[in-house]
């Protein structure tokens, strides 16, 4: 199995970064790709659309691109707001209309899968980055529901290791020479603080190994997942008062908020999810993207579709599974990583040496901790900033 996800992720995240930076634009629900079995599927858009150069508009090319291919119908439905109520009508328009598969990107989506799961159980989910926390969140003294809620046979969940690609992000910023980096997230869920925390350890440990650096790590969260007028404010901050040199951009489009301050500067950021240098260095300027912090959305949703029409799907409901190292010698092969092609590789920090950190990582030498309740502690400077509003 391993080797079969391995050979798929090589494959299609070479097509999802060539489609990353496609604009088109298309009416929900309204034309759909003709198919020829009897699976259908319709994608779910969270709160954004299908050109957010992040989650929903990466979800999207895969479910489409793996449909158009295999003569699959497929469409996609975007809710009329950003709730439960919105997002559940969605999924009831798309089992009226008949679509059996129906795939859905991002946290906000753990309620969802609870109001129409058991509603519809001849109706495949697949939902991406939903997590145990987000399914059963605890309560304000950290318990866990007294009546958790279990993930039905018809529901499959895959979250990431997104500590593992923040590690390596931070790693190589430090060791390609900057020494005074920010952390924009976007809001404080699990996916997003396992990035942060993940690139704070990286940057310790490249800092450790470079005798008499002196590292600073600005740290805060938007409380947003797109860029505005307030975020870009604070950013021009940290470039222009505070001497941050490079800002990882951690939350769909808030990476707009910290392109636009430092693009006046001459400022350098890090994206975040799939490939984003060719968006933000078109947009704002090019080698702008120092490197992304990448997760396998495309190829997680291609296999599972693979799997769903060969009749598989039973070896994946009910479960949440864990997407992170499945290679220590090809770094592309993983669900989580740095894009070999637009990473600004140096003589500080080569391709060779990316690779030996992951086969490090993936043999246990290098550990990452997941651990989402406190900041990491480390021997550089990190100040917290809570959120910006």
């Amino acid at each position: 199995m391993k080797k079969f996800l391995a050979l798929t992720l090589a494959l299609v995240m070479a097509l999802s970064l060539v489609a990353c930076g496609s604009k088109e634009e298309e009416t929900p629900a309204e034309e759909g790709t003709e198919g020829a079995t009897d699976m259908s599927v319709a994608m779910i858009t969270d709160y954004g659309d299908i050109t957010d150069q992040s989650f929903n508009q990466t979800t999207y090319e895969a479910c489409k691109a793996y449909c158009e291919a295999n003569g699959i119908t497929f469409n996609y439905f975007k809710p009329a707001g950003d709730s439960t109520a919105e997002r559940v009508a969605m999924v009831e328009s798309a089992v009226d209309e008949g679509y059996n598969v129906v795939v859905m990107p991002g946290y906000a989506f753990a309620d969802t899968i609870k109001e129409t799961a058991g509603t519809y159980p001849d109706v495949t989910f697949v939902a991406l980055d939903v997590g145990e926390l987000d399914l059963n969140p605890l309560d304000a003294d950290g318990n866990p529901p007294a009546e958790p809620y279990e993930l039905p046979s018809n529901v499959y969940c895959a979250v990431y290791q997104e500590e593992l690609c923040g590690y390596m992000a931070g790693y190589a910023a430090v060791k390609m020479g900057y020494t005074h980096l920010g952390f924009l997230g976007g809001m404080a869920v699990p996916a997003v603080v396992r990035y942060g925390y993940g690139f704070v350890q990286g940057a310790d440990a490249a800092a450790a190994d470079e005798p008499g650096a002196n590292v600073t790590v600005e740290y805060v969260y938007g409380n947003a997942f797109s860029g505005d007028a307030d975020i870009t404010a604070y950013m021009d901050n940290w470039y222009q008062t505070l001497g941050v040199e490079v800002v990882f951009a951690c939350g769909g489009g808030i990476y707009t908020s910290a392109a636009e301050a430092a693009a006046k500067v001459g400022g350098k950021v890090i994206g975040v999810d799939v490939d984003q240098a060719a968006i933000i260095d078109s947009a704002y300027g090019d080698g702008m993207t120092v490197t992304s912090a990448m997760k396998g959305l495309a190829p997680t949703v291609q296999h599972m579709l693979s799997e769903i029409a060969a009749g598989n799907f039973a070896n994946y409901g009910g479960k949440i599974e864990t997407l992170g190292l499945v290679s220590g010698d090809d770094p592309t092969a993983n669900y989580v990583q740095l894009p070999m092609e637009s990473t600004q590789w140096d003589d500080t920090f080569t391709q060779d040496d990316y690779k030996a950190l992951v086969k490090s990582m993936f043999d246990g030498t290098i550990t990452v901790s997941n651990d989402t309740t406190a900041m990491p502690e480390t021997a550089i400077t990190v100040n917290e900033y809570g959120n910006i509003k």
